[in-house]
């Protein structure tokens, strides 16, 4: 079940960035163990909950996984986490270098007897520079990329943070791409390796894709940032009664949307409507041209009208709106599952599909070391080994949860 079935993740992250990762890891049917200190993940405290340590987001940023609860500070506990390594693919973890290395978990430490470890740190920053040692947050790591200044230009002059945690959700995917080649190396070559995936190093890139602009050439040329998507007017559409979203942007979608309006001769009068080119170095007069056309009409008369001259155009969806979307209905994008102590949830289903190997069926994300008796017995623990660890409180279960007997 999905593409990487039979690949083990041990999983030390914590808050959103490796958890988001390991989810997408767990939705391709690895096996992802998340391990938690004694406190458990804070994001468990996040969100509207029905019990202690179960909210909301960290419902939807761990699903898939098992949860084995260990104090990493007893060495009786370090153990048990070695022989769950012995079975692992991957070790991935967002604990600074220093805390990493004094657990004894760090690359140097492990590589000699687990060769074939793919070994991945999230990190803030990479660690051969100036802020190696800082911490990291989605909010520092959107204004130091860039993107909250580039949020000012494009809106009122006031800095702004995207109102979605987009750093760690962007690297976090960067992660499972970078995990998914050091497998495919190790597949080739037989060898695991260290990968560190940096936030800061990650976003800028993204963010400067788009706007290194005129900075690109060397020297400079003048210009920067990408116009269109700076452009304040760059925004939903107001109509007469709603917004919608739309994006007249080649030349025919032009031709097409001006000749609905009975405007197909503006181009030839106002030259700033005549290529895309132009378009693009007058985007703010297009654009507010556009505001004032769009109060014209309804949503439902925009949406009907831009369907039918095939100009790219969707409603534009509060929450509610999204859970009601009929594409996503059709497609099965949102699925019931039944939590062993959270009762029935809604779950987004894994967007990507493979023909061949399906993804598993979705999986509630764990209560606070539920899987742990499971796991070390599966990493070859005997039951006194595990009652001994349960005795001296260095292995955890949930709360009420009986202890075995033996």
């Amino acid at each position: 079940m999905g593409p990487l079935n039979g690949i083990r993740v041990v999983d030390l992250t914590t808050v959103l960035m490796g958890p988001y990762a390991t989810q997408v890891l767990a939705q391709m049917g690895a096996d992802v163990i998340k391990v938690e200190a004694p406190e458990g993940d804070v994001i468990r405290h996040v969100g509207p909950e029905r019990n202690p340590g179960m909210g909301a987001l960290f419902l939807n940023s761990n699903r898939g996984k098992r949860s084995l609860c260990l104090d990493l500070k007893r060495p009786q506990a370090r153990e048990a986490l070695l022989a769950v390594l012995r079975e692992a693919d991957v070790l991935v973890h967002n604990l600074r270098p220093q805390a990493l290395a004094r657990l004894g978990l760090d690359h140097a430490s492990l590589a000699g007897a687990y060769p074939r470890l793919l070994h991945v740190g999230l990190t803030g920053f990479g660690q051969d520079g100036p802020y190696a040692g800082r911490p990291a947050y989605d909010d520092l790591i959107q204004g130091a990329s860039g993107l909250s200044a580039w949020m000012a230009t494009a809106g009122d002059g006031t800095p702004r943070y995207v109102p979605t945690a987009l750093a760690d959700r962007m690297v976090g995917l960067a992660a499972v791409g970078a995990i998914c080649a050091g497998l495919l190396h190790r597949e080739r070559s037989g060898r695991g390796q260290q990968v560190e995936v940096p936030m800061f190093e990650t976003m800028a890139a993204l963010v400067l894709s788009d706007h290194l602009g005129g900075q690109t050439f060397q020297p400079p040329l003048p210009g920067e940032g990408y116009r269109r998507l700076l452009s304040p007017y760059r925004r939903p559409y107001r109509t007469r009664d709603g917004h919608v979203c739309a994006l007249v942007y080649t030349d025919r979608h032009w031709q097409c949307f001006l000749d609905a309006l009975g405007l197909g001769d503006l181009p030839v009068h106002d030259r700033r409507f005549a290529s895309f080119a132009s378009r693009t170095a007058h985007i703010d007069h297009v654009y507010a041209f556009l505001q004032e056309r769009f109060r014209e009409r309804t949503t439902a008369q925009w949406l009907e009208l831009l369907e039918r001259i095939d100009v790219p155009a969707m409603p534009m969806h509060d929450l509610a709106g999204v859970l009601a979307d009929p594409h996503l209905a059709a497609t099965g994008f949102f699925q019931e599952i039944e939590h062993p102590s959270e009762g029935r949830l809604r779950a987004t289903a894994p967007p990507v599909r493979w023909s061949d190997t399906p993804a598993p069926d979705v999986r509630p994300a764990p209560r606070q070391g539920a899987d742990g008796i499971e796991v070390l017995r599966e990493a070859g623990l005997a039951e006194e080994a595990i009652g001994a660890l349960l005795a001296s409180d260095a292995l955890r279960l949930p709360p009420g949860r009986a202890r075995p007997e033996g």
